[in-house]
């Protein structure tokens, strides 16, 4: 697995070679830093861990400062571990989106969603409701309905679709695809919706 850390920016769109407006997530991705190189012999497999985004030292612990020093780099805020990975990096290296990602590729978007707190079932699930709101149904339009029977089984079932706290979830978008890459604002362009806020942060993988 190849990718990059990096932070949503927002949506805009463009238009294609046919003229059809093409909706895109804007992404910030890298540069980022090789803060730790993993191998079959020491850690039993291969992986790069990646850093991306400055952190304070104050709000960084003792230990990771010192992992950071390790790969003389500042404190970090994302840290990421990409297994596999065929590029060869050493320990304080800085991998760029064009490193990794050429136009056309398709990848995938890891990020966590938006947090909407507490829902009912209607926006959590997408339930219906009543539908036959004009007969007698005066305060039923959004409710859940029935969860189980009395006697029998005399308990609500594990898993049942029921109104709660909603989102904050980490969230994998497959399928998305690469519609252009800017390396000097080292920004890329994914054709689709990415989960999470503005400014909340992602992991791009092929």
């Amino acid at each position: 697995m190849n990718g990059l850390i990096g932070k949503k920016v927002g949506m805009t769109s463009f238009f294609d070679e046919k003229g059809n407006s093409v909706a895109c997530t804007v992404v910030e991705l890298g540069p980022c830093v090789v803060t730790q190189v993993k191998t079959q012999k020491t850690d039993g497999y291969a992986a790069l861990q990646l850093g991306f985004g400055k952190a304070k030292v104050k709000n960084t612990s003792k230990a990771m400062q010192g992992h950071f020093a390790g790969a003389k780099t500042e404190p970090l805020r994302e840290v990421a571990e990409f297994r596999d990975c065929p590029l060869v990096k050493e320990l304080g290296d800085v991998v760029t989106v064009t490193d990794v990602f050429q136009v056309g590729d398709k990848v995938e978007a890891v990020a966590t969603s938006k947090g909407k707190g507490f829902q009912g079932v209607v926006k959590r699930h997408g339930f219906g409701g009543v539908g036959e709101s004009t007969h007698g149904q005066h305060n039923r339009l959004r409710a859940p309905g029935s969860i189980g029977a009395s006697s029998f089984p005399s308990k609500v079932f594990k898993g049942m679709r029921m109104a709660g706290r909603t989102g904050g979830d980490r969230v994998t978008i497959k399928g998305l695809r690469v519609a252009k890459i800017y390396a000097e604002q080292n920004i890329i362009l994914v054709k689709g919706a990415i989960p999470g806020a503005k400014g909340g942060f992602v992991i791009i993988e092929k």
